[in-house]
């Protein structure tokens, strides 16, 4: 599990641009046959990948977590961007087709992430987050999302937000999950930007084009940088950064966050004014 510790806004405004991608960029987390997890510092978070070939993958404890267990403390949101799976947690075995979500509580002991076909594996996108107590282990199929339109074509921002885990929905502790889609011919994301001092959040950008790239935006309001994105890439974003993108072509994104509450709507908007 590689571990990372962000930099401060502070130190942010001096770093060269591999110096940001190595901090807030997550790359190759789709690796046939194994799992990759990257703790980030920021509250907590664990984001990885799992690509599961003849046999299922299971998520370690290891030293960082300090468990007998992954779940021990913790939560997780399971994302399926590829192609047909399951999901074994205890006793319980879970259907996972693309776009479905699984969300797997606090105390769920024995977690094994398996492909149907091999040769034509699930791809699995987890987010982690510690939690103070058990929520019912609930998958939600995308018909089961709350389903939200936004945006305009004449602002090349047409898309649908998917809401799995949030208030209305799958409950959990502290984590709120889903994940974006935008239509044909559109391109820019989450702008105006804002920001969220009680949450962090993580962006995974999927369903790209091999010639296709997004130019996550991130930063303070008036110290923006801009981190080029390719498929199956994520970028971290802590609560002083906003997070907004534009890509070459269309694309979709999970977008996760965890942190002091789950209320979707609580975000501090900044005016297009104001970046630099």
């Amino acid at each position: 599990m590689e571990v990372r510790h962000l930099p401060t806004p502070e130190h942010f405004e001096r770093m060269n641009t591999q110096e940001v991608r190595e901090h807030f960029l997550i790359q190759e987390l789709y690796v046939p046959g194994e799992v990759k997890l990257v703790y980030s510092h920021v509250d907590r978070m664990i984001i990885g990948g799992a690509v599961p070939g003849e046999t299922g993958l299971t998520l370690p404890a290891g030293k960082e977590l300090a468990a007998d267990y992954f779940a021990e403390r913790r939560e997780i949101g399971v994302i399926n961007i590829g192609s047909a799976g399951s999901i074994r947690v205890d006793d319980e075995t879970y259907i996972m087709n693309n776009s479905d979500m699984l969300y797997i509580g606090r105390g769920s002991k024995d977690i094994a992430l398996c492909s149907d076909n091999p040769d034509d594996p699930a791809r699995y996108y987890l987010v982690s987050l510690p939690a103070h107590a058990p929520y019912p282990t609930t998958r939600a199929t995308i018909n089961e999302a709350n389903k939200i339109d936004l945006g305009s074509q004449s602002d090349a921002n047409t898309r649908t937000i998917y809401q799995y885990i949030h208030e209305g929905g799958v409950q959990s502790c502290q984590l709120v999950m889903g994940f974006t889609a935008l239509e044909d011919g559109n391109v820019w994301n989450t702008m105006p930007a804002h920001t969220h001092e009680r949450r962090s959040e993580a962006y995974m950008y999927f369903d790209l084009e091999p010639d296709a790239v997004v130019f996550h935006l991130m930063g303070a309001p008036k110290e923006t940088r801009h981190i080029v994105i390719r498929d199956g890439e994520a970028a971290i974003s802590p609560s002083w950064s906003i997070h907004a993108g534009s890509g070459t072509k269309r694309y979709k994104f999970v977008w996760a966050m965890g942190g002091e509450n789950q209320e979707f709507d609580d975000m501090d908007f900044i005016p297009m004014s104001e970046l630099a």
